[in-house]
């Protein structure tokens, strides 16, 4: 067992001769290197041919790790196809969305409906756990790779009908209820009719533009499910050899394609390749982790990828600056990693990656400044050792995150496109976050108990006993804040026949009649919040609710744009359009004072604060400076920073280098 953070990252030794390997190791010893990711595209090298495997150099890579005392996640493989493969058996390759069957090239190549995959994939993972599951210095399997991509092919297209007989009850009834298929004169009265959504069939303009919603969300729900069931082939392969050693996959944290609630329960422990946006604020890489945390019940997750310098596969790609990486890697363990891994250990020679960031450069020296931080963070985690080690995050305030919601929010005709799902999301999480709160995202279906305030921003679709439960956490004395755009549609994106917003109503004390829809330079005014809003605007009709604040301009100037409604011992808080945030802030802020949430460094707005609990019952706070000046505080509480051996007392000035970080062992809490 790991006495300390993991640290490593993706490597490929295959791309070199052997003598370079041992420079590898000897860099790897200098910056604590102790856990590597191998494998990841080697299924060319270890099946050459349907008939060959060649295991070669994969066992003097995994042989020479225990050597040198590392461990390894060994992946599959799968998730590029030898080019044998493709030119064998051709219906490997994916149909596009415009109907275009590929040939061979690229990664994330594969019809996940081939069968041709199913047996060669699930034969490679059985061959290799046959042959390294006792190996000394296996630590984990990594199946596949970023899973993603869809397939629109025949075989895709019966599979996708098989899937629908089985979600539907083998009733053709209940599927055009569903999907609403009087409209349009689209009643299906064979399964057979049943075509896959893509350009040739019910969209338009792209995969967001579909003359059917419930048809089209089936369609990401049934890929969601085939890919899934790549992955669980693979791991049932694996575990007929090998039925301890833990099993992931590295997802792309908030990424449309993939539900990756519905994988979860499947994994042993969940992970993730973190690379944020072109300047995202630090809320948004922090929103992934938590995602991710969420996934497994608030378990601790890998953080499996992140570049050490820069990326490679955008039009611009800025350099990470000197101590960013450092923030990036403790911001990840803040929020519940448990590894710090890395792509990539050693700079690719050729191929599109050959300019993305590594620990170790093309000329392979030791005296480079990436090089340096990250043998300095390695001593860093070595200090660090098990303190954080399975530590949890006691949050009383949830996110409610719904795949479903936002593929249903983003492909409905109307009210605007211009509503960004994940961008609504952070906007609420931000506020949290830089108030001081701790946050869980979490699945509708989440058990809401644990929870003082629950934050449900563009809940679109509301699904099975959700409503109840949000009216529970509101009648023991809790708050649930959700907004515009909420609480439109059932599991299928039918209508509800009620007042908008829904089953949400009684709850919200709300009702909304009408709502506007303007262009983004367009901006309406909140004055009771100082605030500007934009995009859409609901008419409230208040049913029990009182306003918070209100329109400032035209003809609905003066009715409710947010709104607060007791409900039990607890309320129902309802947005009613998109604030900026200055007024997201303001708003949530105003929720969390309620519930004494607002934390004690809630003033400092470049510092952000994270709380975990070891296992051993001690509480550890996490600072984080991300202003490039230093941050003086003053200590809440006595505590001990870990990463220093330094002790501050109550009242005693705290201060945050740029780009800082202290891990805080508090006295008392």
């Amino acid at each position: 067992m790991s006495r300390k953070i993991r640290y490593g990252g993706d490597y490929n030794p295959e791309q070199w001769p052997e003598e370079v390997w041992d420079e590898d190791h000897r860099l790897f010893t200098r910056a604590g290197i102790d856990t590597l990711t191998v494998g990841v595209f080697s299924w060319s090298l270890t099946q050459p041919a349907e008939d060959t495997y060649d295991f070669t150099v994969l066992d003097r890579i995994l042989d020479r790790a225990a050597t040198e005392g590392r461990q390894v996640c060994l992946a599959t493989g799968t998730a590029a196809l030898p080019p044998w493969l493709a030119r064998k058996y051709p219906e490997v390759n994916r149909t596009d969305f415009e109907g275009r069957r590929h040939r061979y090239g690229q990664r994330h190549n594969f019809c996940p409906s081939s069968p041709a995959y199913h047996r060669l994939s699930t034969a490679m993972a059985a061959k290799l756990a046959e042959r390294y599951a006792h190996h000394p210095a296996l630590l984990a399997w990594h199946i596949n790779n970023e899973y993603g991509g869809v397939c629109y092919c025949e075989r895709c297209a019966q599979a996708f009908r098989d899937w629908l007989r089985a979600q539907y009850g083998d009733s053709l009834d209940a599927l055009n209820d569903a999907w609403w298929t009087t409209f349009w004169s689209h009643r299906y009265t064979d399964w057979t009719e049943i075509e896959p959504p893509n350009a040739l069939t019910e969209h338009w303009r792209g995969p967001d533009h579909t003359a059917f919603q419930g048809l089209t969300l089936d369609y990401f729900r049934f890929t969601t499910d085939a890919l899934l069931g790549c992955f669980l082939a693979e791991k049932e392969a694996i575990r007929s050899h090998d039925p301890d050693t833990p099993v992931t996959t590295n997802f792309m944290g908030m990424f449309r394609p993939l539900d990756y609630h519905r994988w979860a329960p499947h994994l042993d422990f969940a992970s993730w390749d973190s690379y944020p946006p072109l300047d995202a604020p630090p809320t948004w890489p922090a929103l992934a982790h938590d995602l991710m945390r969420g996934l497994k019940d608030g378990a601790p997750f890998w953080l499996m990828e992140q570049t050490p310098s820069t990326t490679a596969c955008r039009d611009v790609n800025p350099l990470r600056r000197p101590g960013e990486l450092r923030l990036a890697t403790f911001q990840a363990i803040a929020h519940g990693a448990d590894a710090a891994l890395y792509f990539q250990m050693r700079a690719s020679r050729g191929a599109c990656e050959k300019y993305h960031g590594a620990v170790i450069g093309h000329a392979g020296r030791d005296d480079t400044r990436v090089f340096r931080e990250v043998a300095e963070l390695g001593g860093e985690l070595e200090t660090l050792g098990a303190a954080t080690l399975g530590a949890r995050t006691p949050a009383r305030t949830a996110l409610v995150f719904d795949w479903d919601s936002w593929w249903a929010l983003e492909i409905s005709d109307g009210p605007s496109r211009l509503v960004k799902y994940q961008e609504v999301l952070h906007a609420y999480y931000r506020a949290a976050r830089e108030a001081g709160a701790d946050v869980d995202v979490v699945p509708q279906t989440a058990d809401l108990t644990p929870y003082d305030v629950v934050l449900a921003p563009v809940l679109h679709l509301v699904k099975g006993d959700l409503a109840t439960r949000l009216e529970a956490v509101a009648a023991r004395g809790g708050t649930v804040l959700t907004t515009f755009l909420s609480g439109r549609g059932d599991e299928h994106d039918r209508a509800f026949l009620t007042d908008v917003p829904g089953p949400l109503a009684p709850l919200m004390g709300v009702r909304v009649d009408e709502w506007d829809s303007r262009q983004p330079e367009f901006a309406q005014p909140v004055p009771e919040l100082g605030a500007q809003a934009r995009l859409v605007f609901e008419i409230v009709q208040l049913s029990g609710a009182e306003a918070v604040a209100t329109y400032g301009s035209d003809f609905y100037a003066g009715t409710p744009a947010v709104t607060r409604n007791a409900f039990g011992e607890g309320e129902g808080w309802y947005v009613a359009t998109a604030l900026d945030q200055r007024g997201v802030d303001e708003v949530v802020r105003r929720v969390l004072v309620r519930h004494d949430l607002i934390g004690p460094y809630a003033e400092h707005p470049g510092v952000e604060t994270a709380t975990r609990v070891a296992p051993d019952g001690s509480r550890l706070l996490f600072l984080l400076n991300h202003s490039p000046e230093p941050a003086h505080l003053i200590a809440h509480t006595t505590a001990m920073d870990l990463l220093t051996g330094e002790r501050t007392e109550k009242g005693e000035p705290l201060t945050l280098d740029p780009l800082g970080v202290a891990v805080l062992r508090l006295s008392r809490w």
